[in-house]
């Protein structure tokens, strides 16, 4: 395989050469425009899940009701990613973004007026499997866009900033809507928000210039959707770099047990909470800043595989750990080591895959991403009940670098890869 050679990117601009500057993409108008647009989106989302989560247990006092919450939200994932994939591929990305922005917003609508009015739980939840639908159609068109406004070499950049906006949200969203709880005691403030914030995102990106033309539409059939796993299977790399994402995650997340940490292990109370959950967007956002300004990876698969490990090695540390602030410490290393892996195969799935494609191969990798998300906070959650929460996170640890290892031996292409800038 030669990673080093260059040539036009997907949509036929040529390679770019010179010096390595870190905010070159960012004097790209549409760049920009798609960046702002994904900040304000997650900003939104983030106060819009906290302040969810908060009225719902106001409301029913139920354990179980904040449950739902994720399942509202997952089942539209498996039910619809494998359309929303295909839709992708053969309609135009940048309408399905503006459309799905738009039910977006007019959810949130929905929240604002079912919060106000005191409106049956039942509701929420529909609004939620509403949202999480038009998201599951998001995801793959917003991903498969993004190639199309820069170079291939480039591109690795550009997914370094993306990331470094979300992380950013992700810091920022939750003490927003806290914010606004806390002064309001009210939830519907938060939704109507997150409405404002949905057609923001949608005039942002009808500003952007860049347009995705269709070469060929297929029909809809079941081969035609199942395109995509077929692809990632075909592709060794890309098949190699999902698995050690999907694992990492399911073993290697300790996030769904920060509150036992927090009360139990560390005596932090809410306050030190707080600060853990905000150790790993954190450390992400300082890793994506840093990456911004070094130039692009020259030994990616191996950077990726040494992160995974680095990722695994603290949360090790932090499983073990009983002193708060070596605690943060290691979450903050947990979240750099976690974007360098973000980075890596968000640019390896979108180089390595034709354009006509993109938007199926983006729904599988989503769908993984997602489900590892969820099932990841259950591993954790049952193996502590059984043998404590120390095991359970030490264990995920060890189980990521096995991973690694494991990853590393089935695909050597993955220890091979070079530039992430070549495609």
């Amino acid at each position: 395989m030669t990673n080093n050679e260059a040539a036009p990117d997907a949509a036929g601009w040529p390679p770019t050469a010179g010096r390595h500057d870190p905010y070159a993409v960012l004097r790209n108008r549409d760049v920009v425009l798609y960046l702002i647009s994904r900040f304000v989106a997650s900003l939104g989302q983030q106060m819009l899940t906290l302040a969810v989560g908060w009225e719902l247990y106001e409301r029913t006092h139920s354990a179980l009701a904040l449950g739902l919450v994720g399942l509202s939200q997952m089942a539209p994932m498996i039910l619809f990613t494998l359309p929303a994939g295909h839709v992708a591929d053969n309609h135009e990305r940048k309408r399905i973004m503006l459309l799905t922005m738009l039910a977006m917003a007019g959810v949130s609508l929905g929240l604002t007026l079912i919060s106000a009015f005191g409106a049956h739980v039942f509701w929420i939840y529909g609004c939620l499997f509403a949202a999480g639908t038009a998201r599951t159609f998001l995801w793959p068109a917003s991903s498969a866009f993004l190639p199309q406004l820069v170079s291939r070499q480039e591109f690795s950049r550009v997914v370094t900033w993306s990331s470094g906006t979300f992380q950013l949200s992700s810091v920022v969203g939750p003490a927003a809507g806290g914010a606004v709880i806390a002064l309001t005691h009210r939830a519907a403030p938060v939704y109507a928000a997150n409405a404002v914030a949905g057609l923001i995102c949608l005039l942002l990106i009808s500003l952007i210039r860049r347009r995705h033309v269709v070469a060929v539409k297929e029909r809809m059939t079941l081969a035609n959707l199942a395109e995509g796993f077929r692809f990632v299977f075909a592709s060794r790399i890309i098949l190699g770099t999902i698995t050690l994402d999907l694992f990492a995650v399911l073993l290697g997340g300790a996030t769904a047990l920060l509150p036992v940490y927090a009360k139990d292990i560390l005596h932090a109370g809410p306050t030190g909470l707080g600060g853990l959950q905000a150790a790993l967007p954190a450390g992400s956002l300082v890793c994506a800043l840093f990456l911004a300004h070094r130039p692009p990876l020259q030994k990616a698969g191996r950077t990726m595989l040494w992160a995974v490990t680095g990722f695994g090695l603290a949360t090790i540390g932090f499983g073990f750990s009983h002193w708060f602030w070596f605690s943060f410490a290691m979450l903050l290393l947990c979240g750099a080591m976690d974007n360098v892996s973000v980075v890596v195969r968000h640019t390896l799935v979108q180089l390595l895959t034709p354009d006509e494609k993109r938007g199926r191969v983006s729904a599988v990798n989503s769908l993984f991403i997602g489900t590892s998300n969820e099932l990841g906070g259950f591993e954790s959650g049952l193996v502590a009940q059984l043998f404590g929460p120390v095991f359970s996170v030490v264990s995920g640890g060890v189980g990521t670098i096995l991973v690694v290892i494991a990853v590393a031996a089935i695909w050597p292409e993955i220890r091979k890869y070079g530039r992430l800038d070549a495609g």
